[in-house]
């Protein structure tokens, strides 16, 4: 277990790239120091520690920066590959499978979700939504071939791949809110309805997660300035 000084996290609490570098440190139970970016007006740390994209997450070790948000789980795990669960597993397939999905789910599911996100009419919102859902489609074939039948695309245990995911799981419950649809319907997604239950039930997942009513005015607060003439460059 790391000591508390010795880590340090730089986020933003809304941010779901930030949510899977703290789900990964609570499933690995190590202490770190969290220190909170205001992505408006960049801290010296984080520019210094980011000069490629100044962006979060950012977890600083020793002194020395890991950026990039499924990087930064895959650092957690190989650095205490010795205290608590394996995040990627053993065999080496298995490891490029996993790595494969949760590069899919960034390259691919988000680019289609996040029309969605940003759609601030019903005819914009319609259209998102019929162009990410044969995003989900993949998804739920993919969790039923992974999973082979067990709890999550990692098995037995939270992986790579469910970090990847997981992490835009209250960020989709808001959008769902706000929009009037269902993403993850158990009717049509019955894998991965029941898995984004398991998986939010996660002690460290509840620990990371942001409070959905705050999110929920957040997310109001964001669409009504993409609205206006003056856009917020922030969400892109």
């Amino acid at each position: 277990m790391a000591a508390g000084g010795e880590l340090q996290l730089l986020g933003s609490w809304y941010s779901p790239y930030v949510i899977r570098a703290k789900v990964a440190l609570g499933l690995k139970g190590l202490r770190y120091e969290y220190l909170e970016e205001d992505l408006f007006s960049k801290s010296d740390l984080l520019l210094k520690s980011n000069p490629a994209h100044k962006k979060v997450p950012v977890l600083v070790h020793g002194g020395r920066p890991v950026c990039e948000s499924l990087v930064v789980v895959q650092y957690v795990d190989e650095a205490w590959a010795g205290t608590g669960p394996p995040l990627l597993p053993g065999d080496a397939r298995d490891r490029a499978t996993a790595r494969f999905w949760a590069a899919f789910i960034d390259d691919k599911f988000f680019r289609a979700w996040r029309e969605l996100f940003r759609s601030t009419t019903d005819s914009q919102r319609a259209e998102a939504f019929r162009s990410v859902v044969p995003r989900v489609e993949t998804l739920e074939q993919a969790f039923m071939e992974c999973s082979e039948g067990k709890a999550f695309f990692g098995g037995d245990a939270v992986g790579l791949a469910d970090i990847a995911l997981g992490s835009f799981l209250v960020w989709i419950q808001v959008v769902d809110e706000v929009s009037g649809t269902k993403l993850l319907d158990g009717a049509r997604f019955p894998g991965l309805a029941a898995w984004a239950e398991r998986f939010l039930a996660v002690d460290a997942v509840k620990d990371a997660m942001p409070e959905f009513e705050r999110l929920l005015e957040h997310y109001k607060g964001f669409l009504a300035k993409l609205a206006s003439p003056a856009a917020p460059a922030g969400y892109s």
